[in-house]
């Protein structure tokens, strides 16, 4: 099967994910093998909560802005296009616009469990991101 798509539209269906086990079977964008993310970040934009027992291996790729990455006792900033990181499982993760960004996510495997919904409450022992001006 083929399927062509342009990725903002495309992105904006699913929260920014092109590929992955949230696809329908049946759809060639279907993938339980890895997950593709076109991520879209308003400046100011930070991640609702840290990622904690992380199970996949990650790559993230600047298109275009400015894009911190947080992990414990270290922050990464992607500033200039092409640049990215890579982490492993394991590692806890957060992030945070520093200017309107667009970043390309790449994570395998593809499995459940990793959304991000807003807190309907702060809370109270999530580690502060401060933010940029």
């Amino acid at each position: 099967m083929i399927y062509t798509g342009k990725a903002g539209p495309d992105a904006a269906a699913d929260r920014g994910w092109l590929l992955g086990h949230f696809k329908e079977t049946g759809d060639p964008r279907h993938s339980e093998d890895v997950e593709i993310k076109w991520g879209v970040h308003p400046r100011g934009e930070e991640r609702a909560r840290w990622v904690t027992g992380e199970h996949r291996t990650a790559l993230q790729v600047l298109i275009s802005g400015r894009f911190r990455l947080e992990f414990p006792g270290r922050t990464v900033v992607l500033a200039e296009q092409g640049d990215y990181v890579v982490w492993g499982r394991g590692v806890d993760h957060s992030w945070y616009a520093e200017e309107d960004a667009v970043v390309l996510t790449v994570r395998w495997p593809s499995v459940p469990g990793y959304r991000a919904d807003p807190p309907t409450d702060p809370p109270s022992d999530r580690p502060s991101v401060p933010s940029t001006p």
